[in-house]
């Protein structure tokens, strides 16, 4: 089952084409990666898809409802969340208060916010959750400006999980972190993924190991267009592709 298609898709910034009849699908069960250089469109394209941006021309729907520029707290209620390249927790909150905002906003209680986080058991016990599925539960009384890069990283992940989307889109997930929390970071969020039911992943990432190793399939942008979509094995093996958008031939 396809649940988000994007069809013909382009942006025009002025006279700047940033993506140009992007076309790109992402099926029920899938961990997509979208990667170019810079410059290539990743950042505009996320956004259009999250509802962010709108799109000059082309389609995008969510489980075949038209999203185009709807924005990401509607489309969070729809089923899709989204976490951002640069980190962005709540800096004078816990680590657990934190993910009882993303709770609470789930449970569509934002007009008694500070209220629910004081006393709502649900509330506290699904960020609790959440916090033990990534690791941050010894943490959850720190102040979140207080924490690692890495722990940043993934609270700011668990905050968008914490919405329980079927869908959710990373952006640059692992950038800022060491070699070992990048792959500590992806194997919390692929196992967190299949814990709490979210059906497909989306994620723009620069780190080719991460990339390959984690990818059911990877669409490369290069100049706002799709030069390729395949799988990781069909992608490294495409040595254009590989000097285009990576900067180095085939292995």
């Amino acid at each position: 089952m396809t649940v988000l298609r994007a069809e013909g898709v382009r942006k025009l910034y002025g006279d700047f084409c940033a993506l140009d009849g992007v076309s790109l699908a992402v099926e029920a069960g899938e961990l997509v990666s979208v990667i170019g250089p810079n410059g290539a469109g990743k950042t505009t394209l996320i956004n259009v898809l999250t509802g962010l941006v709108r799109p000059t021309a082309g389609s995008v729907r969510f489980k075949d409802r038209d999203i185009r520029g709807i924005g990401p707290v509607r489309l969070a209620k729809l089923g899709m969340a989204r976490s951002f390249q640069l980190v962005n927790v709540f800096p004078e909150l816990s680590v657990l208060e934190s993910l009882e905002v993303a709770v609470v906003s789930r449970l569509g209680r934002g007009a008694r916010l500070f209220g629910s986080l004081a006393g709502d058991r649900a509330v506290r016990e699904q960020a609790l959750e959440v916090a033990e599925l990534f690791g941050l539960q010894d943490k959850r009384d720190a102040l979140s400006r207080e924490l690692p890069q890495g722990d940043k990283k993934l609270l700011d992940v668990a905050s968008a999980f914490a919405l329980r989307p079927e869908l959710i889109l990373l952006d640059e997930p692992t950038s800022g972190v060491s070699t070992r929390d990048k792959t500590t970071i992806m194997e919390i969020v692929v196992a967190a993924s299949k814990r709490m039911g979210i059906t497909s992943i989306l994620q723009v990432e620069h780190d080719m190991d991460i990339v390959f190793a984690y990818s059911d399939r990877i669409v490369a942008l290069h100049q706002g267009r799709v030069l390729a979509d395949a799988t990781p094995d069909r992608i490294q093996a495409d040595e254009a592709v590989m000097r285009t958008v990576v900067g180095r031939g085939a292995a």
